[in-house]
């Protein structure tokens, strides 16, 4: 079966596709608990006393209500730092003076809004999957408080972030969920939550009220930490938190039992307003909990201590009188219980530990050897000691010294329990990671293998797929994978994503993995017989690798090889800013070979082919008429040398690498990313702050100018119309939500969304991409119009501009703008004067659109993703239109860099196979990473960094190869649409 090497490619990346799926479904698995083996279980009496009566009940509650106000992306020093002194006096005196226990807790990577209302709910660790389960939240079905709490007849009133609604379905008797994606929304996100409190607080019907507050965390993603809107909103939090403190109290004369105010944040912020990392500023949350059950002596100081996140949901339980979440591996807050009478001190630490123990038997086979097992051992040893001399004698010294004893002794088991199950927190899908790897790297074996035949002349290749599939190799593989299969799902003692796969979608995994083996073993043969044939016949070949050829290589494996080690994760722009430098300088080196004379008083030879100087031609613009063009990759038939040009024009060609450097250098100085330098000032950080606005405003329409330029020579007179309006439309919608000013503003007072100018924007956009693809139809009709052909294909370029400029920050639009510019000097100075090959080509243009991914900002740190992008222009959450907008906004630099790929070499390169080579050393160049980063991060999957650095470079890489495999399928519709013209 031949196949276009460009097919094949895209068919591989597809299938590399699914085993990357498998491959994350298995290393994030996503467990589901059953809350009902222990739910009606009985609580752990207290250590026998001999023949004494053991107190088996559980504890009586603490507090009479709960009310939990959860501030989303309240990070620790709002609360506790010069800010929570500005803007929030109320709250800094509670901590400070009042009755109140203050706490700095560590939330655990990712942190993103639904794991982290899991942790705190079940005190378990969630696994980094849910960061796209963040987008449509499940019903959580782990044992949580909130599920015990109705179990136990408790009335919850819940108001705010609509994840709530979906993880406890059914559980609330009240409940008013907003969307928590509408990230455009900081007002009515809040008031949808306030409107309700002066009528709840007045009723007595309730006992647990739940107020998950959005609007902080809106304000971070839409202008950073450093808005002033973040004053704002950080008052009215504390006029709110007053408010509820009062009313608590006012009833609190009439109860037996005091009320738990719990103010806390579920993540922090960044210094770029994001989330899901584990930097400083988005771990740390503050957590104050406030009820008179706290009250201090005079002079009694308290500073915020560290805990961890999910300690709360054992203190919460402990609270209300309700059972720990079984799978909880948090502690309890102690100073919480520290003014109870001892025995009930030590009878809620048992409680506790006996918990902890369980969850470590079923977790850990060797538990027994566990240091927390053996300290519970012996702290449960000297409370039955303790509990028979209370039973003998009321009070004496020796028995408050043996109770304070024992008392650390279930603290620093509790400690090591903790320490113990956090280790163990990852429970990974062996079977399900090891046949998606086996796919993966049965792929890129493939396409290492298919490179002689892609990259012929015909770019056409013999896929041997009839004589594998019917081979009696392929059912001796099939009938073993089957019996495997059988194997391990009958004797897997945990859930195995494979094996819940129905038998028909599991055999065709089998039947894949079978295929491809055999596939690639009959290629590898077919490359033996045609090496002893060569053997026998030896080709006279003077070609050998160029200096870009070695760069193009060295500079691929080096970058995956990189991808072992952490820090190089960390820092990734540092390995892509080296390699795009390092090809600047090449490629002057290049151009001053070939522009000036050897000794011989010829040009100096580039070592690519023999006849490699005789291909170096005069091809700048200005000087083609009509759609000449060259064979990228082969030797013209009239050529000419670069010594030929003369002036301006010779200056220009030996002076465009060190253009593209100082635009290099200039995107590098704008967005500080990675993790070492990322908090260091920038322009960004400059041009975002509010006292230069003016200036952002200035860059805004300069780029926005340039970008119209730049664009518009080869657009059609409509789609310049469109372009001009729409860019037009850009810089309206940043006016009117409050980025940049128009001339005659003073200041942006009158702040709305910008529904009406994004959507102003979206209509030109379309239209443009409806006008590129109607000339592309065109070109199909009519076999001969080439012209209509790469009119179209820049207009849909244009339109993806275009959509670019609308969802990419204003202090980003430079970016965009050096981008274009970087493409023309490229194309102008470079590519066509030195007729570099169609491989060489396309990793200049992938080195480019890795580069400008980090330019924009971006890292290997969720929290970098700017998910505001994906709500421009909507009054609603619309989940598909926001994931696309959010990806398209994150990838925006390498599909550009692509688009523009297919774009230069449609209109380049006089051969139909360009398209193909393209299309397969575009694939093979993202499929390599994907594929060994895989392999690394299995035999790396119980390092330190594993789930903070690895984990988010996982789903990185992930997203990469899917947007790939889309720029694959366009690379071969793009050839079709030629091939039939």
């Amino acid at each position: 079966m031949r196949l276009g090497s460009g097919a094949f490619a895209a068919g591989c990346v597809v299938v590399e596709v699914l085993g990357v799926a498998l491959f994350l479904r298995g290393f994030f698995p996503a467990p589901v608990f059953s809350g009902a083996e222990r739910q009606a279980a009985s609580p752990a009496p207290e250590p026998s006393a001999g023949a004494s009566s053991n107190w088996t009940d559980l504890p009586p509650p603490l507090f009479s209500k709960l009310v939990i106000m959860l501030v989303d992306a309240l990070r620790d020093d709002f609360v506790f730092g010069s800010k929570g002194v500005k803007f929030m006096p109320y709250t800094t005196y509670l901590v400070e003076k009042g009755s109140s226990l203050s706490f700095v807790a560590e939330a655990k990577p990712p942190t993103v809004t639904m794991p982290r209302i899991k942790a705190l709910l079940t005190g378990s660790l969630p696994g980094f999957i849910d960061v796209v389960r963040n987008l449509n939240s499940p019903t959580l079905l782990e044992d949580n408080v909130i599920t015990r709490a109705k179990a136990a007849g408790k009335r919850i009133i819940f108001y705010g972030d609509e994840t709530w609604v979906k993880l406890f379905p059914k559980h609330f008797v009240e409940y008013d969920g907003t969307t928590s994606f509408f990230v455009s929304d900081y007002t009515e996100v809040d008031n949808n939550v306030t409107r309700h409190l002066d009528k709840v607080l007045k009723r007595q019907d309730w006992d647990v009220l739940i107020l998950h507050f959005l609007g902080l965390d809106h304000i971070g993603h839409i202008s950073g930490p450093s808005s002033p809107l973040i004053g704002h909103k950080l008052s009215e939090m504390d006029s709110i938190l007053m408010k509820i403190h009062t009313s608590l109290l006012s009833e609190e004369r009439d109860t037996l039992l005091p009320r738990l105010l719990v103010l806390c944040g579920d993540h922090g912020m960044s210094e770029a307003g994001g989330h899901g990392a584990s930097s400083m500023e988005e771990v740390n949350t503050a957590l104050v909990l406030i009820s008179s059950a706290f009250e201090r002596k005079p002079g009694d100081v308290r500073h915020p201590t560290r805990i961890q996140q999910t300690d709360l949901a054992a203190t919460l339980s402990i609270g209300l009188g309700l059972p720990i979440p079984k799978s909880s591996t948090g502690s309890l807050i102690f100073p919480v219980v520290e003014r109870r009478p001892l025995r009930e001190q030590l009878r809620f630490l048992h409680l506790n530990a006996v918990q902890l123990i369980k969850l470590l038997q079923e977790n850990v086979p060797s538990y027994e050897k566990e240091p927390g097992f053996e300290q519970f051992k012996v702290s449960e040893r000297s409370h039955r000691n303790w509990i028979r001399l209370f039973l003998e004698e009321n009070s004496s010294e020796a028995l408050s010294n043996l109770g304070a004893k024992v008392r650390r002794q279930y603290l620093d088991a509790l400690r090591a329990l903790r320490l113990s199950l956090s280790r163990r927190a990852a429970q990974y899908d062996v079977y399900s990671m090891a046949a998606g790897t086996i796919l993966v790297l049965e792929v890129l074996t493939l396409l290492l293998l298919s490179v002689p035949q892609a990259l012929s002349r015909r770019a056409e290749l013999d896929v041997p797929l009839l004589s594998p599939v019917f081979s009696l190799l392929f059912c001796l593989l099939l009938l073993a994978l089957v019996a495997l299969h059988g194997v391990v799902c009958t004797a897997a003692d945990s859930s195995c994503y494979l094996c819940s796969l129905p038998w028909l979608a599991a055999g065709g995994v089998m039947v894949l993995i079978s295929a491809l083996l055999c596939a690639a073993m009959s290629a590898l043969t077919g490359i033996f017989a045609n090496g002893k044939c060569l053997s026998q016949n030896p080709p006279q070949c003077t070609s050998r690798w160029s200096e870009l050829d070695l760069l193009s290589l060295l500079g691929t494996v080096g970058h995956v090889l990189s991808l072992g080690a952490s820090s190089f994760i960390e820092e990734e722009h540092q390995t892509w800013y080296f390699l795009v430098n390092t090809l600047c300088l090449a490629l002057c080196h290049q151009l001053c070979r070939n522009c000036f004379p050897g000794d011989d008083g010829a040009p100096q030879r580039c070592p690519h082919t023999e006849d490699e100087c005789s291909r170096v031609a005069v091809a700048l613009p200005g000087k083609r008429t009509g759609p000449e063009r060259w064979e990228l990759g082969r030797v013209p038939t009239d050529p000419a040398s670069l010594e030929a040009l003369r002036g301006p024009e010779r200056w220009m060609v030996l002076a465009s690498p060190w253009l593209v450097l100082a635009c290099c250098r200039l995107l590098r100085s704008l967005n500080q990313t990675g993790v070492q330098w990322a908090h260091r000032p920038d322009l960004g950080h400059w041009l975002t702050s509010s006292d230069h606005k003016t200036e952002l405003s200035v860059l805004a329409a300069l780029s926005l100018t340039m970008i119209f330029v730049l664009v518009q020579k080869r657009c059609s007179v409509t789609s310049k119309v469109a372009m001009a309006f729409g860019l037009l439309g850009v810089y309206c919608y940043r006016a009117a939500i409050g980025n940049v000013l128009f001339p005659w503003q003073q200041d942006s007072k009158d702040i709305s969304k910008g529904i009406t100018e994004a959507r102003f924007v979206y209509v030109f956009a379309l239209g443009i991409l409806f006008t590129g693809s109607k000339d592309l139809l065109k070109s199909q009709i009519i076999a001969a119009d080439f012209t209509a052909r790469t009119a179209g294909l820049w207009e849909i370029h244009s339109g993806f501009v275009l959509l670019a400029a609308l969802l990419l920050r204003p202090h980003s639009l430079p970016v965009l703008v050096l981008g274009l510019v970087i493409q023309t000097i490229m194309t102008r100075f470079i590519w066509r004067p030195l007729r570099h090959s169609v491989a060489e080509v396309t990793v200049m243009h992938y080195w480019f659109g890795q580069a400008f991914f980090y330019f924009q900002g971006n890292s290997n740190s969720i929290a970098t993703v700017d998910i505001s992008a994906g709500f421009v222009g909507l009054d609603a959450y619309m989940e598909i239109p926001a994931i696309f907008l959010t990806a398209f906004a994150t990838y925006s630099g390498p599909l550009l860099w692509a688009s523009h790929l297919v774009n230069f070499l449609t209109s380049e390169a006089s051969s139909g196979a360009a398209l193909r080579h393209a299309c397969f050393c575009y694939a093979l160049i993202c499929s390599a990473p994907a594929s060994v980063y895989i392999v690394l991060v299995t035999s790396l999957r119980y390092h330190l960094f594993i789930w903070s650095v690895f984990s988010p470079k996982l789903l990185y890489e992930g997203m990469h190869l899917l947007i790939t495999a889309a720029v694959c399928i366009f690379f071969t519709a793009m050839d079709q649409t030629n091939t039939q013209s």
